[in-house]
């Protein structure tokens, strides 16, 4: 420990730490229970994680519809609004499909 203060690190733990989450864009990883420490590196704050049970959790993707892309292919396929976000929806955003999608209904 001496010897990592004198490289200027400088260790300490956080007391007790329940849970840790960490959120990624498709999932969630739960730590419950672990031994979490900070450790200050030449000004950058570090936090180490060791231990506890961990558990991961798939989130579900939201697809966000813009008023501008649900107007373009309404446009382009000549449907509602309404029927261009569920096509939207449906193909993942991809315009050029929602479109092909809509006009082979019609």
């Amino acid at each position: 420990m001496r010897a990592m203060q004198k490289m200027g690190i400088q260790m300490k733990e956080i007391e007790g730490t329940r849970e840790v989450i960490i959120v990624t864009a498709d999932r969630r990883i739960v730590i419950e229970e672990p031994s979490v420490a900070a450790v200050t590196l030449q000004g950058q704050q570090i936090y180490q994680i060791t231990g506890g049970t961990e558990r991961e959790e798939t989130l579900a993707r939201v697809q966000t519809v813009s008023e501008e892309d649900a107007q373009l292919v309404s446009d382009q396929a000549g449907v509602s609004i309404e029927e261009a976000k569920k096509a939207l929806e449906a193909t993942e955003g991809d315009l050029a499909r929602a479109i092909l999608q809509l006009k082979k209904k019609t």
